[in-house]
């Protein structure tokens, strides 16, 4: 059971030292009960303490991180069934599984394609972050080089390695190990086996059973074999099934604190037909799912499944921003057009996006309006004639500009005239209500 702030201060050395970065004891206890810091931070806690707090602070799932380097995913620690509750932590896995009976162009193409997936989008690095290596062919020999032949041709994704044969994991296993590839899978029959290879190597296991009674039993005696880091598969292969065996799970752990049930998920959702398996994944990924397990990507299902992992996964109480800045695109001289906007992330990139796509080298304007879009900031009082004017003179933008000419969004027009009284000396010039006239805007001003 959570320990509150007052049980905690308790056990802290009540120095009030700051080392931990908070003015007091009691101010860190607080936090540490709210799950917003970790013990670890107070570097005068005795041992006794900190196996005492960090068991009662631990998360109802737990925590570990997936591959490893700079491309590493972290999983698990959610602590809400609802991202409207607080928000949801650590972003979902994706993986595409490759069996190792393909050739080796084959699968240095398809590790190939997992290397080049990356995209960026509104200013967030996306992408495949795992490969599972399925074990296929049936050759353990050949099942260790596809592993190898993978790893050297995606250096920065993660691995699973799907196999379910001891002796064939181990020699993988072993290939990889500096690499903390995850365990694919125990089961009530390989249980043992599979748990002296992922802790002789400090590797993560995944616990596969069918149905949550048996998955239950599975990951304690996992657990009672000396693993910590366990992914749960209760066999859930439909929509139906991930909704219900996901939410069960997520409920059981948050709701319950039922132990057994309290690690990361992973769904399997290898489908034939490409928009079915995209609509599954997008069922594991909206419902609970840690990792998500295709049997092949391209760029549209990439962008899909990107797309809507990065919504569920942003803060909700608090709006996506970029720096306050003038941004040059495109090396624009002096005479370049000067236009501004507000700092919300979407808005920033649509209308950079478009300036980009037009060719003509442009300054942007972004003014803090607390990542709020152009007619929302304006609505409510952050982007206003008094403001903006305030901003652009503070900015010194004018410094770099041989003209005094300020191109405001279409949809706020109305401000153009109050603008020029509050831009002394400048004029305003209104410019498209949607980003995507932008381009022709431009050029006609240019030509």
């Amino acid at each position: 059971m959570a320990l509150t702030g007052v049980q905690i201060f308790k056990l802290l050395p009540k120095t009030n030292c700051k080392k931990c970065g908070f003015p007091t004891c009691l101010a860190f206890a607080m936090k540490l009960a709210q799950a917003g810091v970790d013990i670890s931070a107070c570097p005068d806690v005795s041992e006794e303490a900190k196996a005492t707090l960090g068991a009662a602070s631990a998360p109802p799932i737990r925590s570990f991180t997936l591959g490893t380097g700079d491309k590493a995913v972290k999983m698990g620690a959610e602590t809400v069934m609802f991202r409207h509750e607080k928000k949801f932590v650590n972003p979902c896995a994706i993986a595409v599984n490759i069996t190792d009976n393909l050739n080796e162009d084959e699968l240095a193409h398809r590790a190939a394609e997992v290397a080049a997936s990356e995209i960026d989008r509104v200013g967030q690095k996306l992408r495949v972050d795992a490969i599972s290596i399925e074990y296929a062919s049936g050759s353990s020999a050949k099942y260790e080089a596809a592993v190898k032949l993978i790893a050297a041709k995606a250096p920065d994704a993660a691995i699973i390695l799907n196999c379910k044969d001891a002796g064939a994991a181990e020699a993988a296993v072993k290939a990889v190990a500096a690499r903390k590839p995850l365990i694919y899978c125990a089961t009530d029959g390989n249980a043992e086996a599979m748990a002296n290879i992922a802790k002789a190597n400090g590797c993560p296991l995944v616990a596969c059973a069918d149905g949550l009674e048996a998955l239950s039993a599975l990951s304690e005696k996992i657990k009672g074999l000396g693993v910590e880091d366990i992914v749960l598969d209760s066999g859930a292969k439909t929509a139906k099934e991930i909704v219900e065996h996901n939410t069960q799970i997520r409920r059981a752990a948050l709701k319950k604190g039922f132990k057994p049930l309290g690690y990361p998920v992973i769904n399997f959702v290898l489908r034939d037909d490409a928009i079915h398996e995209a609509s599954i994944a997008s069922v594991a990924i909206a419902k609970y799912s840690s990792i998500v397990v295709l049997s092949s990507i391209s760029k549209w299902k990439d962008l899909v499944l990107f797309s809507l992992r990065q919504n569920l996964y942003t803060d909700p109480q608090v709006p996506m921003q970029v720096e306050q800045k003038t941004y040059e695109i495109g090396e624009p001289k002096a005479d370049a057009p000067l236009m501004i906007t507000t700092n919300f992330s979407l808005t920033y990139f649509i209308v950079s996006g478009e300036i980009e796509n037009s060719k003509v080298p442009s300054r942007l304007a972004v003014m803090d309006c607390e990542g709020l879009s152009v007619l929302t900031a304006w609505a409510a009082g952050k982007f206003t004639a008094s403001k903006i004017a305030q901003f652009i003179i503070e900015s010194g933008v004018a410094d770099k500009v041989s003209h005094k000419e300020l191109i405001l969004p279409g949809q706020v027009a109305i401000l153009s005239g109050a603008l020029e009284d509050k831009l002394e000396g400048w004029k305003i010039t209104v410019g498209p209500r949607e980003a995507n006239a932008i381009p022709t805007f431009l050029k006609s001003r240019a030509s």
